[in-house]
C-alpha cells in the first residue's frame, strides 16, 4: 500500500506543475532569469478589502521579496478555490498550498483545538495573543501534523457579542430569550446554559428573523453586526464577549517540501513571513472592529459593559461545558494562567 504521505508529495507535484505558468502568465519582459521557480496558490474566501485578504496578500509579498523572486505565491480570494473545507481537503493532498481557515473545520479532525472555542476561555485578547504566540500556541500548531498540514500563524477574528431587540443589561435578563447562535453544539450548549434558547437560523434570514420578532436577539463580532445592518433591529449590544476564537495560517505538506527542495532556507522564511503576516492581519482586524463599534454608537446603538462581578456569573453559568473537557483541565489551566 502506498503511503499517504508519498500520494501527498506526489499530489503536490502534480498541482505544481498544473500551475507553473497559469497564476502568473509570462510577459514579453520575461526571461528565464527572472521568472519565478516555483508558483503556489493561497485560497483564502473573503473579498480583497478584508483584513484576511490583505494579509494574504502581505505574506504573498514578504514571500517574494525574502526569496528574491523564486517563490511567488498567487493569492485566490472569494471563495475562488472553494469552501473551507473543500479546501482544507486540496491541502491535504497538495492541491493548494496555502490557506486561512476558520478553526471549527479543522476541529471536526482534531477535537483537542475545540479547547480554543471554549466560552470566556481568555479575560481578553492580550492574554489570547499570550498564549497563542507562545509555548502553548505552537503545540497546537504541531497537532496539524496529525492532519497533514502545517500550522503556520494565528490570525484574528474578532470577538463575539449579543445583540438583542429590547436592551439586556445581565444575565437574569438573558434568561428566556431566543437568540440566533452559530452552526455549533458548543455554541448552543453555551446558550442554554445561560438559561436562553438558542436556534440556529440561515446568517443570511437574521435580520428578518429580528425583524419579524421571531427571534429575540443573536451574537457576533462588531463588523459583522455593521455590515449585514443588524443593529437596525437590534439596536442594543451587551458587550459580554463570550468567545474570542482565532483562525489560523496553513500551509501544506507538499509545498513545504518543495520550498525545501528548492532552498532548505525557505521553510524559515515561509514561517518567520507567516507570522509577520499575521500581525498585520490583527493590526487591520482591529481597526476595522474600532471602526465599526465607532460606528454603531454614532448610529445611536446602545452598548452595554458588563462590571466584572456580572461577568464573572457568566463565567460561571458556563461551567457545565467545561467539564467535558475534563481531559484538557490542566491546559486549560495553562492557558487561563498565562
Amino acid at each position: 500500500m502506498i503511503a499517504r504521505r508519498e500520494l501527498l508529495s506526489a499530489a503536490g507535484v502534480l498541482a505544481l506543475m498544473g500551475l507553473t505558468g497559469c497564476a502568473f502568465p509570462h510577459s514579453e519582459d520575461d526571461t528565464v532569469e527572472n521568472r519565478p521557480e516555483l508558483i503556489l496558490r493561497y485560497a483564502e474566501n473573503q473579498p480583497e478589502d478584508y483584513p484576511t485578504t490583505k494579509a494574504a496578500l502581505d505574506f504573498a509579498r514578504r514571500v517574494e521579496e525574502k526569496t528574491n523572486g523564486r517563490v511567488k505565491i498567487a493569492v485566490y480570494s472569494g471563495g475562488e478555490l472553494g469552501a473551507e473545507q473543500s479546501v482544507i481537503q486540496q491541502m491535504q493532498f497538495g492541491g493548494i498550498d496555502f490557506a486561512r481557515v476558520s478553526l471549527s473545520p479543522l476541529a471536526e479532525q482534531l477535537p483537542a483545538l475545540s479547547v480554543l472555542q471554549l466560552p470566556f476561555l481568555y479575560q481578553d485578547a492580550d492574554q489570547m495573543w499570550r498564549v497563542l504566540d507562545g509555548a502553548i500556541g505552537d503545540e497546537f500548531l504541531a497537532t496539524l501534523d496529525d492532519m497533514d498540514l502545517t500550522g503556520l500563524s494565528w490570525f484574528d477574528a474578532g470577538v463575539r457579542s449579543f445583540y438583542t431587540r429590547e436592551r439586556v443589561t445581565t444575565l437574569e435578563e438573558l434568561r428566556g430569550l431566543t437568540l440566533r447562535v452559530q452552526e455549533s453544539d458548543m455554541m448552543s450548549e453555551m446558550v442554554r446554559d445561560l438559561g436562553a434558547d438558542p436556534v440556529q437560523v440561515v446568517y443570511s434570514q437574521v435580520y428578518a428573523t429580528l425583524h419579524n420578532g421571531e427571534i429575540d436577539g443573536a451574537e457576533n463580532n462588531w463588523p459583522s453586526y455593521e455590515a449585514m445592518g443588524h443593529y437596525e433591529v437590534a439596536p442594543y449590544f451587551l458587550k459580554d464577549e463570550h468567545t474570542r476564537v482565532p483562525e489560523i495560517q496553513l500551509a501544506s505538506v507538499p509545498a513545504m517540501q518543495k520550498l525545501a527542495q528548492l532552498d532548505p532556507s525557505f521553510p524559515g522564511i515561509i514561517r518567520s513571513c507567516a507570522r509577520e503576516s499575521a500581525l498585520t492581519e490583527r493590526t487591520l482586524w482591529a481597526a476595522r472592529e474600532q471602526n465599526a463599534e465607532q460606528n454603531m454608537e454614532d448610529r445611536g446603538v446602545v452598548v452595554t459593559e458588563l462590571s466584572a462581578e456580572e461577568k464573572q456569573k457568566f463565567r460561571e453559568a458556563v461551567q457545565p461545558i467545561y467539564q467535558k473537557f475534563e481531559a484538557e483541565q490542566k491546559l486549560i489551566q495553562r492557558i487561563q494562567e498565562s
